[in-house]
């Protein structure tokens, strides 16, 4: 297990309590833009690339969810921040898992978004699928596959900005960095474990998300001792973005924040 010196951002109030955001496999930091400017206003907001995302750098793969994990919590290490809740999306809302299960002490609470705990064999293939499409046609053509997961139709047609700003760090994603995650995310084993969770987490499903459907993620919270869910309507995959206001909804209370 290995951590690596991330690119990170510190946002937000420095005296507030510390929110730290786990972006998707294959976005950075920045997919987390829609709701800057809510979670700025109450929190202590650290963000970072996932190591061979965005700005970060590409150790050599494979990875696995436990050197994320590590790099997690180096980036707070480094931002002097000894506990704090964690949003995460994807990949992200998995290593969030990975944390309230091996750091339970320094994490207050998980928002797990729009992810898997386990790798079934299917889900194992389509990683075998997407590392072909990165051999025959480079990062771009896995983000050809991805973007209709990602997002819905209409999201597509009324707000090109936000494709084009998901395709933007698609493409800042590494080779070597793809392959990494892929290899991670084909190892992927916290379901087991969800019922040794001590810290509070809410589970967030997008309604039309394939990728993470919503009663596989339910069933992940009726795993996981004293857990919610929400539902986020008319969202595929990066919920937070294909449907930014019912997102905000699903995460006030659990946030303890008030909705305006």
């Amino acid at each position: 297990m290995t951590s690596q010196t991330l690119h990170s951002t510190e946002t937000g109030h420095k005296d507030a309590p510390a929110l730290l955001l786990l972006n998707s496999f294959g976005a950075t930091q920045s997919m987390w833009d829609p709701q800057m400017p809510l979670l700025e206003s109450h929190f202590r907001v650290i963000r970072f690339d996932t190591r061979g995302h965005g700005d970060s750098p590409t150790p050599p793969p494979p990875y696995a969810f436990d050197d994320l994990v590590s790099d997690a919590l180096s980036v707070m290490d480094h931002h002097k921040v000894e506990t704090a809740s964690i949003m995460g999306l994807s990949m992200g809302g998995m290593t969030g898992l990975g944390l309230g299960l091996a750091a339970p002490e320094r994490i207050r609470r998980v928002i797990c978004c729009a992810a898997r705990a386990d790798a079934p064999p299917p889900f194992v293939q389509n990683w075998h699928n997407r590392l072909a499409m990165l051999d025959e046609g480079g990062i771009e053509a896995v983000w050809n596959g991805t973007v209709g997961m990602w997002l819905s139709e209409e999201t597509r047609q009324a707000h090109p900005e936000r494709e084009a700003a998901l395709r933007a760090s698609f493409l800042k994603t590494t080779e070597d960095g793809y392959r990494g995650g892929a290899s991670a995310l084909m190892g992927l084993d916290y379901l087991r474990h969800l019922g040794e969770m001590t810290v509070p987490t809410l589970f967030v499903a997008g309604a039309h998300d394939a990728a993470a459907p919503a009663d596989t993620m339910q069933a992940m919270a009726e795993a996981c001792p004293g857990s919610e869910f929400a539902v986020v309507p008319d969202a595929k995959h990066i919920i937070n973005v294909d449907n930014p206001d019912n997102f905000a909804v699903s995460i006030l209370d659990f946030l303890g924040l008030e909705e305006s």
